[in-house]
């Protein structure tokens, strides 16, 4: 009978290493946008019909901005993290997963930015 506890006894073997961030992370950004996707919904709701000088002036306030830049960045590592997942659970010749999970995560990553990237410009 050992005395470690079962954690202990996987640590460092097969899955058990890494998968447990990925999960945390992908339910982490999962909660996260639950009200960042209510709070951009509405938002879109209220300025139907808004010429484009309101909805600028609204984007150009700092707690907007903020919200929106976590909510892109949320959405996007989120899918980043679910396609990492399809891949790797459908895809079975190694080479072409690994090609696939590296376009998932540039393509993520440029996509982000560029989104970040047009909310600063109309914030600043």
């Amino acid at each position: 009978m050992s005395t470690r506890t079962p954690i202990a006894r996987v640590r460092g073997l097969g899955s058990a290493k890494g998968g447990t961030h990925h999960w945390w992370m992908q339910r982490l950004t999962a909660i996260a946008l639950v009200p960042l996707t209510a709070w951009f919904v509405t938002s879109l709701i209220c300025f139907a019909g808004a010429d484009h000088a309101a909805v600028s002036a609204w984007l150009g306030s700092p707690l907007t901005a903020v919200l929106m830049l976590l909510l892109i960045v949320a959405t996007f590592h989120h899918m980043q993290l679910g396609l990492q997942v399809v891949v790797e659970d459908y895809v079975h010749q190694e080479a072409v997963k690994i090609g696939c999970i590296i376009g998932i995560k540039l393509a993520s990553y440029a996509l982000a930015v560029a989104a970040c990237f047009a909310v600063l410009k109309v914030a600043f």
